[in-house]
């Protein structure tokens, strides 16, 4: 019993045990359906590139993955989250679309400016976005989820506006290889993995990942400790901006077009269910990324379960809502009180018995 605690309260056991229970749910979907029992887990070979649900899962949740990077550090040293992230994703898909096709141009097969120009613009401009939330929440004393309502709102009209509320086509093949294939490997896979790597040596071999939980815990006492909690809130602002901004590139060369209205559509939900799901806690404080991740790539799990089981892509978030609700109130204070106090009652009648 005392191994199931211990088992119970390690920081990745949440994250871990979630993704497990979603691949048993497909084993069982697969025996059910008479397909092969581990049919999910089957990755092959064809035409030179990998193919599986696995690495569906994989390609697909690089995006959330990806934006659970900057949502994880927001998170912990502001308690509060960024809703606004999918519409910047859509911001930075008009920006960079429109500045390789040419203003007022909807289909081009070639750039009207370099690559790198587009790309770089459309990831400015999402750092700008972190920016001015970041300035609301640290400077300004405005409610997280105030502060970035106005980008949620704001943004993908702004991305409309650039495009003259038209979907920009870019089919330039360097531009379409972000969001496909390099060899066998979905590009996606490649950039996410680049993205949580580069977050993690970070966070390992400097003291940000310390001043930024430090400033969750308690704000007034990082300040006395000498830190400046504004400029770290700010800093992670900006960190969420530029993965969101990452994360917008990608999707926008998955379709190789500026569809701005679909972009990172509800992905602030994916993004947010993610660091949740990840075992941390949504008042602030103390973080795990790599629970983030594998929280990540368990909401796209859920997402291509639910379609398997016939579940509309229109009907799939009232089921990640249900999750929400479920990860919010098992971390609340009240119910963590309540099973410690049944815990020790029992502990308490175990030893009078004895």
């Amino acid at each position: 019993m005392s191994n199931l605690k211990k088992l119970t309260k390690m920081r990745l056991f949440l994250p871990i045990f979630s993704m497990i229970l979603v691949m048993a749910i497909n084993v069982v979907y697969d025996i059910a359906s008479g397909n092969a029992p581990f049919n999910f887990f089957t990755i092959s070979l064809n035409n030179g590139v990998l193919y599986g649900r696995l690495i569906d899962v994989l390609n697909r949740g690089s995006e959330v993955a990806i934006l659970a990077v900057g949502m994880t550090l927001v998170v912990s040293a502001s308690a509060g989250t960024d809703i606004s992230v999918g519409s910047v994703m859509s911001l930075t898909g008009g920006m960079c679309c429109m500045l390789l096709a040419g203003y007022g141009v909807t289909n081009v097969s070639e750039y009207a400016m370099p690559l790198w120009v587009g790309i770089g613009a459309g990831i400015l401009v999402a750092c700008a976005c972190g920016l001015f939330n970041g300035f609301l929440v640290a400077y300004m004393n405005i409610q997280p989820m105030v502060a970035t309502l106005i980008l949620w709102s704001a943004g993908r009209a702004i991305g409309l506006l650039l495009c003259n509320s038209q979907i920009v086509y870019v089919r330039v093949e360097s531009f379409q290889k972000i969001g496909a294939y390099v060899g066998a490997i979905p590009t996606p896979i490649l950039i996410a993995a680049a993205v949580v790597i580069i977050a993690a040596l970070v966070l390992r071999f400097t003291a940000l990942g310390t001043y930024i939980q430090s400033v969750g815990i308690n704000k007034k006492a990082s300040r006395i400790a000498g830190l400046s909690s504004a400029k770290i809130i700010l800093l992670c602002y900006v960190i969420c901006g530029l993965c969101a901004g990452i994360a917008g590139t990608v999707a926008t060369a998955r379709i190789y077009s500026a569809d701005t209205n679909n972009i990172g559509l509800n992905m602030e939900l994916d993004a947010i269910l993610s660091v949740a799901l990840g075992g941390n806690s949504l008042g602030g404080g103390k973080f795990n990324l790599a629970g983030s991740i594998i929280g990540a790539y368990t909401i796209q799990a859920i997402t291509t379960t639910l379609y398997a089981l016939g579940v509309s892509s229109a009907q799939a978030p009232v089921f990640k809502a249900i999750v929400v609700i479920l990860i919010v109130v098992i971390q609340a204070e009240p119910v963590k009180e309540f099973f410690k106090k049944r815990a020790a009652k029992k502990t308490v009648e175990g030893g009078v018995q004895a």
